[in-house]
Order: C-alpha cells, then structure tokens, then sequence
C-alpha cells in the first residue's frame, strides 16, 4: 500500500550516505537522483524512502508526531540496525527492548537531521 515515505533533510550527500549504508542489509540502493530529492529502496516495485531537500528553500523540520517505521524480519536484526544508525550518527531516541508485552519489540532514534526512525518486530 505504501509506495514511498520523504523525509526532508538540511544535506542531501550525507543523508544519501547515512541511509544507503543503515539499509545496506535490505539491498537498497539509489533508484531516483534528482539532486536535491534522491529515492532509495531495493526496488522500484517494494516500499522506498525518499529524501530531499524542501521545495520551498526553507529548513527541513522532523513532525511533531511523525516517524518512519521498518520492520527489519527479527528481534537480533532491530537490535543491529539500532547500533548500526547510532553509529553512523543516529541519536537515541529509546534502546531496543520489549514495548508491549510479548507483542512489539522496537528500538527508536534520530536521524542526523532529527527525523525519528524506529526498528521494530511484532511478536
């Protein structure tokens, strides 16, 4: 259903790198250049992202409220990839854990330009 989220970013290059190397495991790689937007995934046919600088000129600002969410296949992958975007220069927005129950395992962060961003697994 989904076919692409944007996220908006102060410098394009460095979001290109940070993302091309935290999704590396899901064989994604640049699809669309266009200069200031740029459409990463593993193809034109499965769910991408999208980042871009804005349109309008004017700064990028992460929603009050909004968060991309991947779901990467397993708990040992959510925990990877969290360790992964913190490396590369994520900030912590919440460790890996259990969330509800025995019913979602997340990990949350920050992008460089503050988008949040969470690893999850449901069961």
């Amino acid at each position: 259903m989904i076919g692409y989220v944007t996220i908006g970013v102060n410098d394009i290059e460095k979001a290109k790198r940070f993302y091309l190397e935290l999704l590396s495991d899901f064989e994604a790689k640049i699809l669309v250049d266009m200069g200031r937007f740029v459409l990463i995934g593993p193809s034109m046919e499965a769910p991408c992202l999208a980042v871009c600088t804005p349109y309008n000129k004017e700064a990028p600002h992460p929603g009050n409220g909004n968060m991309l969410a991947i779901n990467p296949g397993s708990k040992a992958k959510v925990d990877e990839l969290y360790h992964k975007a913190i490396a590369l220069g994520g900030t912590s927005e919440g460790e890996p854990g259990q969330r509800i129950a025995d019913t979602f395992y997340g990990a949350y962060f920050r992008d460089p330009d503050g988008n949040k961003v969470a690893f999850y697994q449901f069961g």
